[in-house]
């Protein structure tokens, strides 16, 4: 009877094995990922949140930085047939870390193992991350060392999931240090947004000649945008980052399968990084936006059946976002934001915020406070267009609007500047500017 209960389980414990082995195959024409014995190619969103939804778009993967919660997040993907490429946050030099340090980078070295021991037979694991943009602002190349000895050992005790780390974006000497450093990487992560086009030809030139994956991508990055006189980057709208998602996947991604193991698109989930909107792909309050059916309809090739609202057009003062825009304290000001509503059935609910420039912004994605609001600046706030008085102390600010449709959100900023008005100069004539007639603008 034991011997029998002991097959059983031996037997049980085999299938599950067999069942979530993943592995990178060698093809006449490239590389093709294989998961339980069949082609394998990720649709991945980069987040671990809204797991049905995930699900819903299309989506057959997701991604996570470090391990936290790693048997929720397994655990919940797994109920929905979802993959994850699990992360293992290695420590960044930007962070003090000293990958000269043969002890500290020992204690690393050991806490990952027993991650890897932890996790290597859970069934939604897909493959591992070892590490993410350690290259970013650092200067020691040893870190890669680190990076090997991890992926050394997972291939010694899990042979059934492949290794990869991850880049900031895509540099010819990290792909030399990681070539030399880490012949345990089976596949070359990049992440990259606005320089994505040059990913596909890059790699190989730069030496790579095995699989790929591009685990970030999405709208331009804050540091790759255009700037106003006075310095802070201009955000893309909601309607022009679903564009950016659409043609960014089907040019640069979608046809480089045969070396490109698919991608995870960032941020499913919401993030304050330089601005609140700038790489979430949910809102605060976790309202799906307008860029989402962009993932959806290029992970599911089929046309949305519930579209977001479409931005036409956004002014302040009859000027746009490019216009370098300065505004007197205090000013009377107006404002209005069109959008197409899809079979132009309804009406949208709009929401008018005034946010001063954030002075808390890092890079690498590292954790930023709030911007703070200015409230009670705003008339008439829940109309698609309004009049506003400009904040009293002079500074950096921007106009955030938004339109619900569908339970979807159209979004866009304008960046100003407040300057102080002139000791003589009466507030109700603070700023001249054409006059805005409201019922102009479609509802």
């Amino acid at each position: 009877m034991i011997i029998r209960i002991f097959t059983l389980l031996s037997i049980l414990l085999s299938v599950t094995s067999v069942w979530a082995q993943t592995k990178v195959v060698k093809t006449e024409i490239g590389y093709q990922l294989m998961r339980d014995g069949k082609p394998y190619y990720v649709k991945g969103l980069g987040g671990e949140v809204n797991f049905d939804k995930m699900v819903e778009v299309g989506a057959n993967s997701l991604r996570t930085w470090g391990v936290d919660d790693a048997q929720h997040v397994l655990d919940e993907a797994h109920k929905r047939g979802l993959t994850v490429m699990l992360g293992l946050w290695l420590q960044h030099e930007r962070h003090g870390f000293d990958y000269d340090n043969t002890e500290k980078v020992l204690g690393q070295l050991n806490h990952f193992k027993r991650i890897v021991d932890k996790f290597k037979n859970h069934p939604a694991l897909l493959l591992w991350g070892v590490g993410n943009e350690l290259d970013l602002n650092y200067s020691n190349p040893n870190c890669w060392n680190a990076v090997q000895d991890i992926a050394k050992y997972i291939h010694q005790v899990d042979p059934n999931h492949p290794t990869s780390t991850v880049t900031a974006g895509l540099d010819s000497l990290e792909v030399a240090h990681i070539l030399k450093r880490c012949p345990d990487i089976d596949i070359y992560c990049i992440n990259t947004y606005g320089d994505i086009a040059n990913v596909p030809s890059n790699i190989s030139k730069f030496g790579w000649k095995g699989p790929y994956m591009i685990t970030e991508w999405g709208p331009n990055g804050y540091w790759e945008s255009p700037k106003t006189l006075w310095g802070v980057s201009i955000e893309q709208t909601s309607t022009e980052k679903r564009n950016v998602y659409s043609e960014r996947y089907k040019k640069y991604i979608e046809p480089n399968k045969n070396y490109c193991l698919g991608s995870y698109a960032f941020l499913w989930g919401a993030k304050q990084e330089y601005t609140e909107t700038w790489f979430g792909l949910f809102s605060k309050d976790n309202k799906m936006t307008e860029p989402i059916d962009a993932i959806q309809e290029v992970f599911t090739e089929k046309q949305i059946s519930n579209p977001a609202p479409t931005i036409k057009s956004f002014v302040l003062n009859n000027q746009s976002t490019s216009d370098n825009i300065v505004l007197k304290a205090e000013g009377k000001n107006q404002a209005a934001f069109t959008v197409d509503l899809p079979k132009n059935m309804g009406s949208a609910k709009y929401n008018w915020r005034i946010i001063q420039e954030s002075t808390d912004k890092k890079s690498g994605g590292d954790r930023e406070e709030e911007a703070t609001e200015i409230s009670g600046l705003i008339k008439n706030g829940r109309s698609n267009a309004i009049t506003f008085m400009a904040p009293k102390n002079p500074g950096q600010y921007r106009l955030f609007v938004s339109a619900l449709y569908n339970d979807k959100l159209a979004y866009a900023n304008i960046p100003f500047q407040v300057i102080a008005r002139d000791e003589n100069e009466k507030q109700a004539k603070a700023v001249q500017f054409k006059y805005v007639d409201m019922k102009s603008f479609d509802q």
